[in-house]
């Protein structure tokens, strides 16, 4: 990967963090986002988040809320950044801390059985 697209995805998460961090909804502005992952020509970026709940309803509803609030965050970025575009973003829900915390469950699963 690219030193550049490394700049530009982390420069991209801090700039998105701001944004969320000034809107209203309180579920949105209390989102984590764990990682940006920008495609090569930088036209999307993939937004991983992290949510405080496990409901999968209330999971659903952050998307869409994001979906809505999708231009509000392009223009924070475009203006926060001075770049010509901002890439297309698309946000989806960081599953690595849950599959990390299972593993956790398996090892410790292993070590009491071996005993």
């Amino acid at each position: 990967m690219s030193i550049h697209l490394e700049r530009t995805q982390s420069l991209l998460q801090e700039l998105l963090i701001e944004a969320l961090s000034q809107l209203q909804d309180s579920r949105i502005n209390s989102l984590n986002i764990t990682a940006v992952r920008c495609s090569k020509g930088k036209y999307n970026a993939q937004v991983y988040i992290q949510a405080n709940t496990n409901d999968e309803k209330e999971k659903k509803e952050i998307l869409k809320t994001l979906e809505k609030a999708k231009g509000i965050l392009k223009e924070y970025v475009l203006n926060a950044s001075g770049w010509f575009k901002c890439p297309n973003l698309q946000f989806s829900f960081d599953d690595s801390l849950e599959v990390a915390q299972n593993l956790e469950q398996i090892f410790a699963k292993i070590a009491q059985d071996s005993k």
